[in-house]
């Protein structure tokens, strides 16, 4: 075991033998102590933001980034291996049944929901990890070669049942740490890549701090710079109002940006009051021209 790392919950030996080597929770380790300080002022900040918006201070694009905005002159990174078709995905959670159904879908990708398709018990993540691993090696039961993007949790999320140095670890780090460290090499010989899907960002400091884990992680397993993917869910108000900013961060790592539905901000606005969920669909009026904005940014800048 790793200074400083406790799991504070029985594992499988399959998991302590394939998941919980020296080797990742050295990794894990390394990442908490190197960018969790960064997390916790991130955090703050939102806090901050949500009290302004409770006072009734509008959203706004951010002044500070105009320049961004306005420069023609920087565009994202080309798609990863495999990335270049995408017009049919489909996302779902990681048990073993459901991992082995979507990989014979017949879905050009699939993206495996740590998140909001599975309830974030130990076991589950954990077993999670290994159909993934299982899968990419193709020791499961399954038939097709489709890609796979890792939706690991969002930052605001912790992972009590592992904590390094007495603090819990994010659950961002280790739902992206053990993926990633287990699988990015075995990916890249197979001629794909590491490919993320990002959650609920609400700034774009966010997006520096996830490519900062990226090109940290990447030196740390020896891997070239700009292999990972990494696309962005704009589901939240304020990073609909930062998409180029968010792009800007991860140009060299980005895939993209995906439409979702938003998480509510503005709950203390009496004027912001939503119809019903389900008459909230993407065709009326602000969510379609959310959407119509998404697309153009991803445009301007080649993606």
């Amino acid at each position: 075991m790793v200074q400083g790392v406790r799991i504070h919950s029985k594992v499988a030996q399959q998991a302590q033998n394939e998941l919980f080597t020296d080797g990742a929770l050295g990794f894990l380790a390394a990442l908490h102590r190197t960018f969790e300080s960064t997390r916790q002022s991130l955090l703050v900040a939102r806090e901050d933001a949500q009290r302004r918006f409770d006072a009734g201070i509008p959203l706004d694009f951010p002044p500070e980034t105009a320049h961004i905005r306005a420069d023609p002159s920087w565009h994202c990174a080309a798609p990863g291996p495999g990335l270049e078709d995408r017009r049919v995905e489909i996302t779902g959670p990681t048990d073993r049944k459901m991992v082995i159904n979507a990989l014979n879908s017949g879905a050009k990708t699939f993206m495996a929901d740590f998140e909001d398709s599975s309830a974030p018990t130990f076991a589950n993540m954990v077993n999670g990890q290994i159909n993934l691993r299982d899968a990419i090696r193709r020791k499961i039961d399954f038939e097709s070669g489709g890609k796979q993007y890792k939706f690991p949790r969002g930052w605001h999320l912790d992972e009590p049942r592992v904590t390094i140095d007495n603090a819990p670890l994010s659950a961002s780090i280790f739902d992206f740490a053990l993926y990633f460290y287990h699988n990015a090499k075995e990916l890249v010989k197979s001629g794909r890549g590491p490919y993320f899907y990002l959650p609920k960002m609400e700034h774009y400091l966010e997006a520096r701090l996830w490519n900062d884990i990226f090109l940290f992680s990447q030196s740390y397993i020896g891997l070239p710079h700009n292999t990972i993917r990494a696309t962005v869910l704009i589901e939240t108000l304020p990073a609909g109002f930062q998409m180029e900013e968010i792009l800007f961060e991860l140009r060299n790592h980005s895939s993209g940006l995906n439409c979702g539905r938003f998480i509510k901000k503005r709950r203390a606005d009496r004027s912001a009051v939503l119809p019903d969920r389900k008459d909230v669909t993407m065709t009326v009026g602000f969510m379609d021209a959310y959407v119509r904005l998404l697309i153009q940014t991803c445009h301007k800048y080649v993606i």
